[in-house]
């Protein structure tokens, strides 16, 4: 995975929380699906919940929505303590992954289905239905049935039955998961410039990295029904907390070593796959004699066929070693260079110019370099 695009900043996102969890546990059996969990969301931010399935990130949103009730904890929308409000009263729509549009019903009828159940008036209802279906690009297609319609049409006309009772939080629950990979792309930049116009919180849940750092504010990373991390797709990619986070969000080389000094914010750290010294910033509490990892990511990975000993530069750290995998991917290369008995390390490198020659391939022996300051320390 590429580094993250970033977001516009978004002025909205910095002020007061419109949404509190405090301590929300839900077990089912044995097991917590959601274990002792503290979140506040920002009003008009897009937030998402990211991890692996079955991490708990359906139950928590689901917990929001009000469709399971926790165990302990408190979730509270707006300063309101929702423990015992039914899901049809709380200020939050959800879209899901299925849609769950009714197929007999043209799309307006859809759209405007939770309005007439509420028991809106139809001069109101039909104002409020043309005012959402404009908002996703709908108007034209307002008298057809979902089964005329593509799979990305099919997901605006939720989203649009989602916003049409002016939610308060809209929940989106892996909302792109059926659509293919050109039409999901362009779909998240639609879904994030709509959030943008509209101001409604989004909260957002996927497995998908590469969905949730193009389009959040924020992100937690969710792992056995915890939150690991909370940040800016900048800060989880850059500076992941732990080994977890590291290894979940995009690609990472993970160097494992001890700790020889520690001096202004940079480790030594012995690597024990080859014996080689390298620097690395620390955020982190580490000493002398420590275990630690080191991450790289592949982009931050130079590459030449001499040593860099003796250049300008040598204050990089360097390893060498042999390719013995390459991906052609189109606009990057990547490469899997054994460094030492079995232990490989990837790199990445943009394929900028058709004229660049020789190319490295199979079997070459090159040297791999990076600054102490793109190599993270974490210390679990």
């Amino acid at each position: 995975m590429n580094a993250p695009a970033l977001r516009r900043d978004n002025g909205a996102v910095q002020g007061e929380s419109i949404l509190s969890l405090e301590g929300v546990t839900r077990r089912f059996g044995d097991v917590a699906a959601v274990d002792d969990v503290d979140l506040a969301v920002r009003r008009g931010e897009l937030f998402s919940l990211l991890g692996e399935s079955g991490c708990g990130k359906t139950t928590l949103l689901r917990m929001i929505a009000g469709f399971e009730i926790p165990d302990s904890g408190r979730v509270m929308i707006d300063g309101r303590d929702m423990a015992r409000v039914p899901p049809y009263e709380r200020p939050v729509n959800m879209v899901f992954q299925s849609y769950a549009l009714f197929p007999h019903m043209r799309v307006a009828e859809n759209v405007a289905y939770g309005l007439r159940q509420e028991g809106m008036s139809r001069s109101e209802r039909d104002d409020r239905v043309n005012e959402v279906l404009s908002l996703v690009g709908l108007s034209d297609l307002a008298n057809r049935k979902p089964d005329q319609l593509s799979g990305g049409q099919r997901q605006r006309v939720a989203l649009a039955r989602g916003l049409a009772k002016r939610p308060k939080i809209l929940l989106l629950d892996e909302p792109l998961g059926a659509l293919d990979r050109k039409l999901r792309e362009r779909t998240q930049f639609e879904l994030v410039n709509l959030q943008e116009r509209i101001g409604t919180t989004f909260i957002l849940v996927t497995h998908d990295q590469e969905e949730a750092m193009t389009m959040s504010d924020r992100i937690a990373v969710m792992g056995a029904g915890r939150i690991l991390q909370i940040g800016t797709p900048r800060e989880v990619y850059e500076y992941p907390n732990s080994r977890f986070v590291a290894d979940f969000i995009g690609a990472a080389n993970l160097l494992e070593g001890e700790v020889i000094g520690v001096e202004a914010g940079t480790a030594w750290i012995r690597l024990t796959a080859t014996g080689t010294l390298i620097a690395a910033m620390s955020d982190a509490r580490v000493a002398r004699g420590d275990r630690v990892t080191v991450m790289v990511r592949p982009e931050k990975i130079q590459t030449s066929r001499e040593p860099r000993s003796g250049r300008p530069e040598s204050g990089q750290n360097e390893l060498s070693g042999a390719v013995i995998d390459i991906a052609y991917l189109g606009d990057m290369s990547v490469y899997h260079v054994e460094v030492a008995d079995g232990f490989r390390v990837q790199v990445a490198m943009a394929n900028r110019h058709l004229t660049d020659e020789p190319p490295i391939t199979w079997d070459d022996t090159i040297y791999l370099a990076w600054h102490p300051g793109d190599g993270r320390v974490l210390s679990a």
